[in-house]
């Protein structure tokens, strides 16, 4: 059984601990949070992941690498103070141009971090989407080689794809993404901004999407396959119950095999 994360989006302190509680007290075994770094939220990634850990045995916070400047080591040293994984993305430019950014690459963050860091577990992307596979398998190696001990993916909305991607990544320690989709709106963010692929038979339900979800799951096997769900406009409670057992007597997947990868 894949092991499970869930990202949280840190609209503010307060928001962040109600999602927290309610999310244990529906899923007590559920021990794994990663929570995005969104330039436009009041809380920085890591700011929100110091609240997680209250309610997290492992929590995962996000690393934009244009955020930082590599001859800056202070700001990468109070980022990542006291946790022992961390996510490295490219992170989009910021609408707000006096926003100071970097030209700092994913692969030169990952390789700065670990050098300077070698205990810290370091997660590198994958996006399906940007480009062919065989240039997002290079991208993979480069991140690879500069030190990544594992990856996250962007979401998937089509099993077929997802499964295409399983068999070239089957060597990889990997938490495959997905994200309910309930509007034609979001579908049409996600296939404009992010250029996703959907199903053809892909419906815009609650019920679908848990199902979907469900045969997610199922499609992923071995201890380097996990999953992580992106509930970014959905209810997470209830989007997780169509999904996940609950309760103090349900047993969610085990958790340490990523820790221990």
């Amino acid at each position: 059984m894949p092991s499970i994360s869930i990202e949280l989006v840190p609209r503010s302190a307060e928001q962040l601990e109600e999602e927290c509680l309610a999310l244990k007290a529906r899923f007590p075994k559920l021990e794994v949070a990663n929570i995005p770094d969104i330039v436009r939220m009041p809380l920085r990634s890591w700011e929100a992941c110091r609240i997680a850990k209250r309610y997290f045995r492992r929590v995962i916070p996000h690393l934009r690498a244009i955020d930082f400047c590599l001859t800056e080591a202070g700001d990468i040293e109070e980022a990542i103070a006291g946790f022992d994984e961390v996510l490295i993305v490219s992170g989009d430019p910021p609408r707000d141009f006096s926003r100071r950014t970097f030209p700092t690459t994913s692969v030169d963050l990952i390789a700065f971090v670990k050098q300077r860091f070698p205990h810290l577990r370091v997660y590198a992307g994958i996006d399906p989407y940007r480009s062919g596979p065989r240039a997002e398998l290079g991208y993979l190696k480069r991140k690879r080689e500069a030190g990544a001990d594992a990856f996250f993916t962007q979401p998937f909305f089509c099993l077929h794809l997802l499964e295409a991607y399983i068999s070239m990544l089957s060597s990889y320690e990997v938490f495959w993404g997905i994200s309910p989709v309930l509007s034609d709106k979001s579908r049409g963010y996600w296939e404009a901004t992010n250029q996703a692929i959907f199903a053809v038979d892909y419906q815009h339900t609650l019920e679908f999407n848990q199902s979907f979800a469900r045969a997610f799951l199922n499609r992923l096997a071995g201890e380097h396959s996990h999953a992580y769900f992106m509930p970014i406009r959905t209810n997470t409670v209830t989007y997780l119950e169509g999904i996940l057992e609950a309760g103090p007597d349900k047993a969610l997947p085990a958790t340490t095999a990523v820790a221990e990868g």
